[in-house]
């Protein structure tokens, strides 16, 4: 009868044990949830030991450490261990099955807030490769035609210029000797437009880096590109161009700024909803972001309107 008890005890176990080893990377077992259920399986996986260890006539191991989530079984017979444990497992793998639920959910979330960004930037890529069938099929809810006028803008600060406390580019390091003008020399001497407000000087240079096919300097060019940008107020061009950096390296020197840039520059064109949903990408990608950034995170959020 003992051993009886004993294989049905295992068999039921055993279901749990395999759930716990199938449980997706995503549930992140840091979580208390996660946790408490590990420790629960290990008690459980220590119980099973242990009666196998009775069944065998030897000692019993050491109990786990981990505080019991459920009481422990009273003194009765081998039906009644087993008939309580079966209780244990079968709420275990209801909590297991609720944590797997809710990454589901969370997933098909980011998912769904990712396609509509994509939509969105796509459309206003279309809107301006083709201005005169944009016109022509009128405003769409949601959708700017065109960048406001600058005037109308004083509420979105103006891009701010290279992180100062990063460690400069070789290129910027050292002067470069004479000779033929190069990606680096373009970037430096762009840059330096930059910094004075010559915006359209500065646009100019990272056109001509990304011209160059093959360019190792094509993503910092690309980034320079959206600021001069949005530093002439071309909004929905620098939306574009805040995109297609983030896009050439989402985990570059850049993609934390580039997102920002792009949740302001939407903001502008009052596409208020695509801003929250890039602050939420960019909160989601990057939780803990260099300190020179969490002001303006947080002023982003307060222009968008966004719920935090």
């Amino acid at each position: 009868m003992r051993r009886s008890s004993f294989m049905a005890l295992t068999m039921a176990a055993l279901p749990l044990l395999g759930l716990a080893a199938s449980l997706p990377a995503a549930a992140q077992m840091e979580s208390r949830e996660a946790i408490s259920l590990q420790d629960q399986i290990l008690e459980l996986r220590q119980e099973v030991e242990a009666l196998q260890a009775q069944q065998n006539g030897a000692a019993a191991p050491a109990p786990y450490s981990a505080q019991p989530a459920y009481p422990e079984p009273s003194g009765g017979g081998p039906s009644d261990t087993v008939s309580q444990l079966l209780t244990r497992v079968s709420a275990l793998e209801d909590q297991m099955r609720e944590l797997r639920g809710r990454v589901d959910e969370l997933e098909n979330t980011v998912q769904r807030m990712d396609a509509d960004l994509g939509k969105q930037i796509d459309d206003l890529k279309f809107q301006l490769q083709n201005p005169q069938a944009a016109a022509a099929a009128g405003p769409t809810p949601g959708s700017a035609m065109q960048s406001p006028p600058p005037g109308s803008l004083g509420t979105v600060p103006p891009p701010p210029p290279p992180d100062q406390s990063r460690p400069p580019p070789a290129s910027q390091a050292a002067p470069q000797p004479p000779g033929p003008r190069t990606p680096e020399i373009a970037l430096q001497e762009g840059w330096a437009a930059f910094a004075r407000h010559d915006f359209a000087a500065a646009q100019q240079d990272a056109q001509e880096v990304l011209r160059k096919r093959a360019s190792p300097r094509a993503y910092d060019a690309q980034y320079l590109l959206a600021q001069s940008l949005a530093g002439q107020h071309q909004w929905s061009r620098a939306a574009i161009a805040y995109d297609d950096t983030y896009n050439r390296s989402p985990k570059g020197g850049h993609a934390e700024d580039a997102l920002l840039g792009l949740a302001n520059s939407l903001t502008a064109i009052n596409e208020k909803r695509a801003a929250c949903d890039t602050l939420t990408k960019l909160h989601t990608e990057f939780p803990h972001p260099r300190a020179g950034l969490r002001g303006q995170i947080s002023a982003a959020h307060q222009r968008a309107g966004c719920r935090v």
